[in-house]
């Protein structure tokens, strides 16, 4: 199987209601999938790919060989045991915000380069968001507004929803056999928009009961559905497991933006869509006792819950974030 391939562009043409329907079976079957011709410059996207190299090399490489992973790896080691060492990534990570200004500061245009992205990104976020409110019946702007305590003009800044880079490499690892790049798990937020390393793989995704690669694809962008978007759409659409294999050769550079709801978002799955399944089941002669199948919560509630248990089953999350 390989991860569905999506030409964005035919968004725009006589082919929209075949590349609409593409994007929906992407969000209800996989819960991953890659746009190309996505309409973000090519130009800009050499450009992350140059200023986050270097920054890494040049500002995060040292740190890195000193890191726990590191010492933690050595460690278990001199245990001479072949069990995969737990609870650790192999990963150099740090997260880009609008209000965060400890931005890299030593590479040479590395932060005008990743806002002039984040800017795109952000726009690319919003417009898949409006794509699932028409695919799945929902009135335009609906995501958008739920993450932003159901209101399109945000009073606060508590009220907006979020939306942050995580920039992350993968160093060649000596021993990738006993530790993962990343473990498994799925997003707890939003709509995720991954820009991941074009030479070197190591992205595998849970279909089924099939861990399958995301094939790397010359500046595509892979999007990916979170938990929110799962409790918003009452099931249809699913948060999709995840992971990262470490590799012993080459460093794997990923680039993942996420638009999530405000901390104080109330979330649950969106009143249109529990009343399609209450008609489907009263049609088929079955009491719609079931319908609603996530609990409402504040999204906050739910990231307390999901700090303590992303590497868990995600089902008992729902009830756990029910209970607060």
């Amino acid at each position: 199987m390989v991860v569905p391939v999506i030409d964005f562009s035919k968004l725009n043409g006589k082919e929209r209601a075949a590349t609409m329907a593409e994007i929906h079976d992407g969000c209800q079957e996989w819960g991953f999938f890659q746009l190309v011709n996505h309409g973000i410059p090519e130009e800009l996207l050499e450009r992350v790919k140059k200023v986050s190299s270097e920054c890494f090399k040049h500002e995060r490489l040292d740190n890195f060989k000193k890191s726990k992973p590191v010492s933690l790896l050595n460690e278990h080691l001199e245990k001479k045991t072949a069990e995969k060492l737990d609870g650790v990534d192999w990963e150099d990570v740090f997260l880009l915000t609008d209000n965060n200004p400890d931005w890299p500061s030593n590479t040479p245009a590395f932060k005008e380069t990743m806002a002039e992205y984040r800017a795109e990104l952000k726009k690319l976020a919003e417009k898949m968001m409006e794509i699932m409110d028409e695919n799945l019946g929902l009135p335009k702007g609906y995501i958008k507004s739920a993450f932003n305590n159901n209101t399109t003009t945000p009073s606060s800044p508590s009220d907006s929803a979020f939306f942050g880079t995580k920039v992350s490499h993968y160093p060649p690892c000596p021993h990738p056999e006993l530790v993962w790049g990343l473990r498994a798990h799925t997003d707890a937020g939003g709509v995720i928009l991954l820009f991941q390393d074009d030479q070197v793989g190591g992205l595998q995704m849970l279909k089924g009961d099939e861990w399958i690669d995301v094939q790397p694809l010359a500046n595509a962008i892979v999007i990916n559905t979170g938990d929110q978007i799962e409790v918003l759409s009452n099931g249809r659409y699913k948060s999709a497991w995840h992971r990262v294999r470490a590799t012993r050769d080459n460093t794997r550079r990923s680039i993942a933006s996420f638009y999530n709801p405000s901390y104080k978002a109330t979330i649950s799955p969106a009143p249109r869509l529990v009343e399609a399944v209450e008609k489907a089941d009263v049609g088929a002669g079955f009491q719609a006792t079931d319908a609603v199948k996530y609990p409402k919560f504040m999204f906050g509630d739910y990231m307390s819950v999901y700090t303590e248990q992303k590497y868990l089953p995600k089902e008992p999350r729902f009830e756990a974030v029910k209970a607060v």
